[in-house]
């Protein structure tokens, strides 16, 4: 659907819709993590079981995305996505019900990365359908400052409205956040058939194209979160900083990201190799600058400034990239995407506890950027092998 659809305040107006709903996923995937003790006190469960909420959250979403995509195929959008909503909002209003037990929010949790694993499959392909062709990779830029917007704003709002109100009233307010985005979406996205319009297709299909963008997902997230699950740690043991000062620095990690996927996001559809290739270079320089030069406080606010923009954009680079070159439907091809970078966190994380004993906080960063260059090396390997990510389209549209 392009220039002839709906007209142009009612695309935007779902475009805004969805960017809402990016944020209140986001938001309420990672909330947890600032409210830990005060759910764990309340709940009379141990901070481990809180922080299972989160990692039994990622895991959910990696499992799940891509039977989930690939048994609704055939649903309206605009149905799916109310339905996704609605459970996102049921969901959140039953964590924030009191007296409600740690097995039923678990329950909730658990329904909500369902929800998750479904709306990040659908949300691009929508999205970018109701716009001509050249601006798919713009499009997928603001749907990213959404997603990022719930690192810099939602997450810290919400704990501090936790802190002085009770853990579950941002839950409550998540909810109806949830509520105005399905109400958007009910009324002013058009009804048609998944498979009709341009963005139900990837642009160029490429199958090793596409199996190029999964693996570098995997590398450089697993490398991501091999060094930064163990952030605070590093910026206390290594940077020496206190911890007063440790939010503000996550808060500038933050800022970077939302910086870094505002500024690349018009970009993605004139210069799709750059801003991917970039990204992961930027993401390799600073888990290796980390290790090699943390221990100076201003460097390593600069250098994971540099890697939360490195790595936020280097995902809304490959899920563009993947509406580009997706082998068959794309909302299957988004949600195997969304599958490697959870099974990333996963791996990033399982790999760098395994190792933190035998290398330190200092050395996981080291581990990161060396599974990133990884990753630079194959996107690398990839624009010099004939046939490798359409390289002949690619070269033609990326002149630098």
């Amino acid at each position: 659907m392009g220039s002839d659809g709906p007209a142009l305040w009612r695309r935007g107006c779902v475009v805004a819709a969805l960017m809402l709903a990016a944020f209140t996923f986001n938001t309420t995937e990672n909330l947890p993590v600032g409210l830990l003790a005060l759910m764990a006190d309340d709940l009379r469960v141990s901070l481990t079981a809180v922080g299972a909420l989160v990692t039994g959250y990622g895991l959910t979403v990696a499992v799940a995305s891509l039977p989930l995509a690939h048994g609704t195929r055939s649903v309206p959008r605009r149905y799916l996505l109310t339905g996704i909503l609605g459970l996102l909002a049921v969901a959140s209003w039953v964590s924030a019900l009191g007296g409600v037990s740690y097995g039923v929010l678990l329950a909730a949790r658990v329904a909500t990365a369902l929800g998750q694993a479904l709306f990040w499959a659908v949300m691009g392909p929508v999205a970018v359908g109701l716009f001509p062709p050249e601006r798919r990779g713009r499009i997928i830029g603001l749907l990213s400052v959404g997603g990022s917007l719930a690192t810099v704003a939602g997450v810290p709002a919400g704990t501090w409205l936790g802190a002085h109100t009770g853990w579950r009233t941002p839950f409550a307010l998540l909810g109806l956040l949830a509520l105005l985005s399905l109400a958007t979406i009910a009324v002013l996205l058009p009804s048609s058939r998944p498979q009709d319009g341009h963005s139900a297709y990837g642009a160029t299909p490429d199958r090793r194209a596409f199996r190029v963008v999964l693996t570098v997902t995997v590398l450089s997230v697993t490398g991501a979160f091999a060094g930064f699950t163990y952030v605070v740690a590093f910026l206390d043991e290594v940077s020496g900083f206190g911890e007063d000062a440790v939010g503000a620095v996550l808060l500038a990690f933050g800022g970077a990201a939302l910086a870094g996927v505002t500024v690349a996001g018009p970009l993605l559809d004139r210069f799709p190799r750059a801003t991917l290739t970039v990204p992961v270079a930027g993401q390799a320089v600073a888990l290796l600058g980390l290790w090699a030069t943390g221990h100076v406080p201003v460097a390593s606010v600069a250098l994971l400034m540099l890697l939360g923009a490195s790595v936020a954009t280097a995902f809304m680079a490959t899920q563009s990239r993947v509406l580009q070159v997706a082998p068959g439907r794309t909302e299957t091809a988004l949600a195997a995407n969304s599958a490697a970078y959870n099974v990333g966190i996963a791996a990033g994380a399982l790999l760098g506890g395994a190792l933190l004993p035998v290398v330190g906080v200092r050395g996981t960063f080291l581990v990161g950027g060396l599974f990133t260059v990884g990753a630079l090396m194959v996107l690398t390997w990839s624009v010099r092998t004939p046939g490798i990510v359409g390289i002949g389209r690619w070269r033609a549209k990326a002149r630098l």
